[in-house]
């Protein structure tokens, strides 16, 4: 038999407070399929014109494919004009100095525009991996760097859409203050889903 623990009233009363205030402030469950393909991407530098930081002592060129991965925040209204999220991974070729390296990213973004996806302008900030981050002069400070990205896409033909991206890699100076980092003007091609 188990003895009987003796507890005040209102030390319950704290212990089950935690609990309860978690249980109404929990998001609700979020499923897979809650996480939609939305579209896919080639996009190619068009300029590198600086609006961020320093000016880069290289010039580089970029190629890359991108996903759109819709996420379930959204609001609409009935004339199918609104916001949401989604998640924007990409995976392409950094090339300059004559060296080439691999670059990856992940970027959260907020979108506004047409719920299908036609008409979108979008803004977002993550995180990229490049395979090298020393190329001739520019040394963007290590493999990590934070990404920025504001975009707009429109239709051309049926699911096929263009648009335009500006991206900013940085470290941010977490790696010191003699790294450089580099902006990108983009067309893209898209694919809508």
């Amino acid at each position: 038999m188990l003895p009987a623990i003796d507890l005040p009233r209102h030390a319950v009363a704290f212990g089950l407070m935690p609990i309860v205030l978690c249980g109404l402030l929990a998001p609700s469950p979020s499923y897979a399929d809650d996480w939609e393909l939305q579209s896919l991407s080639l996009r190619a530098r068009v300029s590198e014109k600086t609006l961020l930081g320093k000016e880069a002592p290289e010039d580089f060129k970029e190629y890359d494919l991108s996903a759109n991965v819709a996420l379930p925040w959204e609001a609409y209204s009935t004339s199918g004009w609104g916001m949401g999220t989604r998640l924007m991974a990409s995976a392409g070729l950094l090339r300059g100095a004559g060296e080439n390296a691999l670059v990856v990213s992940l970027i959260p973004e907020w979108t506004l525009g047409s719920e299908d996806g036609r008409f979108l302008l979008d803004l977002g900030a993550g995180a990229a991996l490049f395979s090298r981050h020393r190329f001739g002069e520019q040394d963007f400070g290590g493999p990590f760097q934070f990404a920025l990205t504001v975009g707009a896409g429109m239709p051309l033909y049926r699911h096929l859409g263009v648009g335009y991206r500006f991206l900013h890699y940085s470290d941010a100076g977490v790696n010191g203050s003699d790294t450089t980092g580099a902006d990108f003007h983009m067309i893209e091609f898209r694919y809508r889903f």
